[in-house]
């Protein structure tokens, strides 16, 4: 058994893990908000992917710089899409916004292609080295990047609902959108404020899959292998979000190497993740943390 390929693997696992957990977050943010899925949520990495590359190609900004600007775009698109498109449909039922998000996926699919054709494009270089070792381990730049950004939005989620006055505004309306509303929270303003959060910090994931293998639209599917994820640690859970993330960039890790090494199957690594999904809604339907909905009839 080769040890050091497999610990390379767990690794990275951990790395994309992280990635997962914090798309896995936005998943849960808006659910949490307004008990929407959004399936348009890899989309999200998507535009994020192409406006800071756009930003960077076309524009010439250092990446210093274009980072932070694809932030406040996609902070201003989130905001101006659950304004303009999901905010009339509040009051309507939830599987209505749900297909909504899907069309939001293809349409955004679609106008992506349109600007920027169908072929994959490399970022410009950012780091004057693409991988340093570590332990004996060749790790990606941008993936030691992506760690510590993870960190931090992880560390900054967790102080947001902890102490600040729009994180508790928040979770009052998750845990009760009319209790929330009576006391003075305005509901339609946390709905914007979360699928900015969301649209912000899902364009991490994005850009940094971006950078490390180019952005086309295949990377879109990246928010559906995150999904898994986030039935895995609770729809409703920021931790189990995270958790769940780290679990199962592992596990496809894991899965590749079970594949390299021994089956030769040549896709595990791709389908596992809905292996591990189908077997969590079998086994634990509501997830490692998730909130078990009882209902009385």
């Amino acid at each position: 058994m080769n040890t050091l390929f497999l610990i390379q693997l767990i690794v990275q696992g951990l790395i994309v893990g992280a990635l997962y957990g914090v798309v896995a977050m936005s998943f849960v943010l808006i659910y949490k908000a307004s008990q929407v899925v959004n399936f348009a949520q890899g989309e999200f990495l998507l535009i994020g992917a192409w406006v800071c590359w756009w930003i960077l190609t076309d524009l010439g900004v250092p990446f210093w710089l274009g980072f932070p600007m694809t932030f406040l775009f996609m902070a201003v698109f989130g905001i101006m899409l659950q304004v303009v498109v999901l905010r009339p449909l509040i009051g309507e039922p939830i599987i209505s916004v749900i297909m909504v998000t899907i069309g939001l996926s293809i349409f955004f699919q679609a106008l992506m292609k349109w600007m920027f054709g169908v072929f994959e494009q490399p970022f410009p270089q950012i780091f004057e080295t693409r991988s340093v070792a570590f332990l004996g381990l060749q790790i990606q730049s941008v993936y030691l990047m992506s760690t510590v950004v993870c960190l931090l939005i992880m560390v900054a989620f967790w102080w947001f609902f902890q102490y600040s006055k729009t994180g508790l505004a928040m979770r009052a309306t998750a845990f009760d959108q009319q209790a929330a509303q009576s006391m003075g929270v305005s509901v339609r303003q946390v709905f914007a404020i979360s699928w900015a959060i969301s649209a912000m910090v899902s364009a991490v994931a994005g850009v940094v899959v971006g950078v490390a293998f180019g952005v086309s639209s295949a990377l879109s599917f990246f928010g559906i292998k995150v999904f898994p994820a986030v039935i895995l640690g609770g729809l409703d859970s920021i931790l189990g979000a995270v958790i769940g993330g780290l679990l199962i960039g592992v596990l496809e890790n894991v899965a590749h190497f079970l594949d390299v090494e021994y089956l030769q199957w040549g896709n595990l690594q791709r389908i596992a993740p809905f292996y591990i999904l189908v077997i969590i809604l079998m086994i634990k339907p509501y997830g490692l943390f998730g909130t078990k909905d009882i209902e009385r009839v």
